[in-house]
């Protein structure tokens, strides 16, 4: 058997990692500056991370949903403690695109509505609803055509209230700031107004920090910058350092019933103990601090780069864009200079580090890269 070719591989076989360093099969070792998209948030193989999953594991890996779990509920009480939403509640699963998948469907419940306003550019998964509220045609199948989604301009309220207005919206779906579609940002104003109509219109807000959160932009969600309090809050990617696992922080204006939701590997006791691991590793070695100093130091250097039209970003989040294509840019960067960016369409390169990037990396990276611009 083969694998089922959709993905455009680099011929690089990763089988090491530590902090901010990979290695691959031939004994080259690379700067990440991507994070396996952005989901390295504690740094590979850190002692605390591997020695708390290797624990569990020698006790018991897996069992149901059926029994209960008290990993969950540490985690629960942790994450809520870190992150300022101690009174909502938590939904464990495995999957950026299944937390999303929960949250639609969650807000539909809620007020037996169908609508949903996502937002152009926006991507929230690529599974049955998450890539119908992803403004991206190629990637939707008909038979994801059946939600109802209107897409809108992201920062233009009056565009949203003219549809929260027609009375059939269940929800509004942004990301809390924009990952594939460039690393643009929502402004703190369009913010606030977004969660005031979405309160007047009875729609429930969901925010998708699947990219955002978790530390990357120097506060735990990039939505604190506007200092709201969405409805709902989807995470997965950092939430356990790479062991697969998503997350939706539930309002407390939802109310359960049993079956309502439910999963099978969901909130698993690996998953619980690596999550729990690192919101103990991003306190101690306050990351979220660390991402914001290291960002802003980043984002200050490049701005003395010539070539680079515009840098966008919070934190440890950031979009460089240019006029024509970085194709050469980053291959150049990955295969001269040994570093691993991202890329959003064809001419910006995202930058998204583990948070414990330090400044001497930081330092590291711009060395390399001022090599490949000025070559």
């Amino acid at each position: 058997m083969q694998l089922f070719d959709v993905y455009q591989l680099f011929d690089i076989e990763i089988v090491e990692g530590k902090g901010c360093h990979i290695r691959d099969a031939n004994g080259i070792e690379y700067l990440d500056l991507y994070g396996g998209h952005a989901v390295i948030s504690v740094g590979h193989s850190h002692p605390t991370y591997v020695a708390a999953i290797k624990e569990q594991l020698n006790r018991l890996g897996f069992y149901s949903n059926y029994v209960v779990n008290g990993l969950q509920q540490k985690l629960a009480e942790k994450l809520g403690a870190v992150c300022g939403y101690d009174d909502y509640t938590l939904f464990l699963i495995n999957t950026g695109a299944e937390a999303i998948e929960n949250a639609l469907k969650l807000a539909s419940f809620h007020n037996r509505k169908k609508r949903v306003v996502s937002f152009r550019q926006s991507f929230h998964g690529r599974t049955s609803a998450a890539v119908r509220v992803t403004d991206n045609p190629s990637i939707i199948a008909p038979v994801n055509e059946g939600l109802q989604v209107t897409y809108l301009p992201i920062n233009d309220a009056a565009a949203v209230e003219a549809e929260l207005k027609k009375g059939d919206v269940s929800s509004v779906i942004i990301e809390g700031i924009q990952g594939i579609g460039g690393i643009k940002l929502i402004t703190n104003e369009f913010l606030c107004e977004l969660s005031a109509l979405c309160t007047k219109y009875e729609v429930v807000l969901i925010l998708d920090e699947i990219q955002s959160g978790y530390g990357r932009t120097g506060k735990f969600f990039a939505h604190q910058y506007a200092g709201i309090r969405p409805d709902i809050i989807t995470v997965a990617k950092g939430i356990a350092n790479g062991f697969p696992m998503g997350a939706v922080l539930i309002s407390p204006m939802f109310k359960p019933f049993y079956g309502m939701l439910g999963t099978t590997f969901g909130g698993n006791h690996l998953a619980c103990a690596a999550a729990i691991a690192v919101l103990e590793i991003m306190e101690e070695e306050q990351l979220i601090d660390n991402a914001q100093k290291v960002g802003a130091f980043l984002a200050e250097e490049l701005q003395q780069f010539a070539g680079i039209k515009e840098i966008r970003g919070r934190g440890l989040m950031i979009g460089l864009e240019f006029e024509d294509s970085v194709r050469e840019i980053r291959n150049r960067l990955l295969f001269e200079e040994k570093v691993f960016t991202g890329v959003a369409g064809a001419n910006i390169i995202r930058l998204l580090p583990p948070l414990c990037l330090t400044m001497a990396e930081a330092e590291d990276f711009i060395v390399r890269f001022r090599k490949v611009l000025h070559k």
